[in-house]
Order: C-alpha cells, then structure tokens, then sequence
C-alpha cells in the first residue's frame, strides 16, 4: 500500500509539474538558452517551491538530530533506522530507498569513501569522518542534502578539510544568482578550494531536483566562469562538493555503488538544495544555526 501511494504521489506531481500556468500549479517545462537543445529544465512555480522548502525542513531536522546521534560506536546501519525512523515519523519518505535497487534510506560514506557507502554493521571509530547523504520526499516534493559529520575527536586534517569544504558549499550557492551561468559556481568553488591544496572531485556533480530525483541541468563543482546554461528563477538545483585532500579521481568499489579516493586520501561533502529567484538563491534544505 505504501508504495502505491508513493507511486501515486509522484505521478500527480508529475502532472502537477507539466501543466501550463494558466491552472495556476506549474510553470513550463521550459528549454534553457545556450545550451542542448533536447535538454529540458522544469521550472518551478513558487507553490512548488513551498513545498519542496517543507520537505527540505524535514531533511534539515534530521541532520540537526544527527548532530547528537553520531558518536564512537554507532553502525552505518544504525544511523540508517534512525533517519528511516523520523522520516516515517514526519509522514515524509525516503525516495533514495528502491532508486535502481538501492536498499537503503540514506548513503553513509566514511573516511577515503567519496560517496553512495551502504549503511553497514561495522562500528564508527573515534576520528572517523562520515557523510550522511539522504533524499526525502513529502507528499511528491523532493530534498536532497548530505551533511558531514567528525565522530568523536578528530584530525587537523580531517578538520580543516571540513571546514574548507562547508565554506566551499557556500561560495557557490553565493555564485548561484539569477542571470549567472553554471560555470560561475564550479569556478568559484574550484577557486576557493585548490589554493588550499584540495582537489575537487570531477565524476559526480550536482544536478536539478523535482519532480524526479535527478535532473537537468548537471552542476558540476568546477570549471570555467561565463560557460554553461544561464541560472532563471523556478530553477531547482543542488550543489554538493566533494573535496579530497589528494587526487580528485576516484575508483568504484564491487558493490558498483561506493566511490572513493584513488589514492586513499580523506574526501569530505555537503549538499543543501536551493531555488533560483528574482531575489537570489534561496537555501530549501537550511539547518538551523546556518
């Protein structure tokens, strides 16, 4: 039953997101200058992104809760019930959780693992470092939103990385300003990051959000400013840099999901999903205390 209704949701908010103004729910599917012509961006209108900000309030509160939850000791696994748990709590759902097989509510990465670890029974050892990456979906709205966490005490290393890396997330969300192009938001984080000795991991970028998980336009972390498709209000995208202290290339794990450094070097991440508006971008997935 509760598939078919998740099912249902999603197909309604589909409908919901193609249909003309005149009904006053969406607005167009609209085709983004210079760019693919066969790419399509879906615009949201401002009740959309009500929504998607009420589902984004969700994810924020999990990750606030978080904050407290991640110790020494506590399971990949644990940590996953825990966030399913306020999820069906909220009346919400984790749409990663079936997404081309996936098991799982949320990816739980550690260490070297740039991103999509599986929840596992292994215990968090003090000094680890572990992104909790999850997508929630309320009533057909979708947020995505990875956050880092130090368990315990951790490094120097480990905690400059993070630092460097939260503050990278919000160079390009500044960058993010209607009538600028997706280049300005890599070449602003990759401007920020590599003077500081990190690399900016290439394979896996940001991308639009609503009504699917993943779509147009790809925001990828670096690049050249003035390059890319112009950024318009009812744009929904996220950004979410992942930074390594050695090489930005990565290698795939058997499992064909978890990604990590080629080199076994730290890679650390966060995400928030935002709107482009008239008035600049506008944080869905803002936490408290930001």
């Amino acid at each position: 039953m509760k598939s078919m209704i998740r099912y249902l949701r999603g197909f309604l908010y589909d409908i919901r997101s193609n249909i003309r103004d005149v009904w006053g729910i969406s607005d167009i599917m609209s085709k983004i200058d210079e760019g693919k012509d066969d790419e399509m961006i879906t615009l949201k209108s401002k009740r959309e992104i009500e929504s998607m900000n009420q589902s984004g309030s969700i994810l924020a509160e999990i990750h606030e809760r978080l904050r407290d939850f991640i110790k020494p000791g506590v399971t990949g696994l644990e940590i996953d019930q825990f966030v399913e748990n306020i999820i069906d709590e909220k009346g919400a759902e984790a749409e990663q959780k079936g997404y081309q097989g996936y098991e799982y509510a949320t990816c739980v990465t550690i260490n070297d693992e740039i991103c999509h670890g599986f929840p596992r029974k292994e215990p968090l050892e003090e000094g680890d470092l572990v992104k909790v990456d999850m997508v929630i979906n309320y009533e057909g709205a979708l947020s995505d939103s990875c956050w880092s966490y130090a368990v315990g005490e951790v490094s120097e290393e480990v905690r400059h990385l993070m630092e460097v890396t939260r503050e990278a997330l919000y160079v390009g969300i500044e960058a993010a300003q209607p009538g600028n192009r997706i280049g300005d938001i890599g070449a602003a984080i990759q401007a920020f990051v590599e003077p500081k000795g990190y690399s900016v991991v290439r394979e896996f970028v940001g991308h639009g959000i609503g009504p699917t998980l993943h779509e147009s336009p790809s925001i990828p972390h670096y690049g050249t400013a003035g390059r890319g498709k112009r950024l318009k209000p009812g744009m929904v995208i996220t950004i979410e840099p992942m930074i390594n202290t050695g090489a930005w290339k990565s290698k795939m794990d058997d499992n064909g999901w978890t990604a990590r450094t080629i080199d076994g070097g730290y890679s650390c991440q966060y995400e928030h999903t935002l709107a482009i508006t008239e008035d600049g971008p506008q944080i869905l997935t803002k936490q408290k205390g930001e």
